[in-house]
């Protein structure tokens, strides 16, 4: 265990700690303002995370799944029904990046080394994204959108999402 102090500008608080909080177990954070009354100190308590398991297999991320062809009809459908210019909602986004990462998952069984994976991927990143910048709510747990190993692996991110999505769904 050990002891964080930040000195921030306080509009900043709330993303310092929320910072904090998403990198370690954290204790209740203390605020008290700088001497010169300006700027805030924050002290929190911290530890290291424990060690994160193991992503959702793709068995385990899609055993709820409708059928691919139920899948493509939902996303066509629900894109087709949007007003133009308005934006798709999250369940749209983590649908789509699931079924791509079912069909690159197919393709690869397969033998077929297309740009699906490619494709899947960057799907996989968009809903991250969302995610990271506070348009979803997302399940996060173990890996949140900020944490590294969803970078390094974006598709199993969408897993992650989509087991929990199915299961609460």
């Amino acid at each position: 265990m050990f002891e964080i102090r930040v000195i921030c500008d306080p509009a900043d608080t709330g993303r310092v700690t929320s910072a904090l909080s998403g990198m370690f177990a954290t204790g209740a954070v203390r605020q008290y303002p700088t001497r010169d009354g300006e700027r805030t100190r924050l002290y929190v308590t911290a530890d290291h995370r424990p060690e994160l398991g193991p992503w959702p297999t793709p068995e385990e991320a899609y055993a709820l799944a409708p059928s691919m062809v139920s899948e493509i009809g939902w996303t066509a459908q629900t894109a087709a029904d949007k007003p133009f210019g308005e934006d798709l909602d999250r369940e749209y986004w983590l649908r789509k990046a699931a079924l791509l990462d079912r069909i690159a998952l197919q393709g690869e069984a397969d033998g077929f080394h297309g740009d699906a994976c490619e494709v899947a991927t960057e799907a996989a990143r968009r809903l991250i994204e969302r995610d990271r910048d506070g348009e979803g709510d997302y399940h996060g747990a173990p890996y949140w959108p900020d944490h590294p190993a969803s970078a390094a692996d974006p598709r199993a991110y969408v897993r992650q999402e989509y087991t929990h999505w199915a299961k609460h769904h």
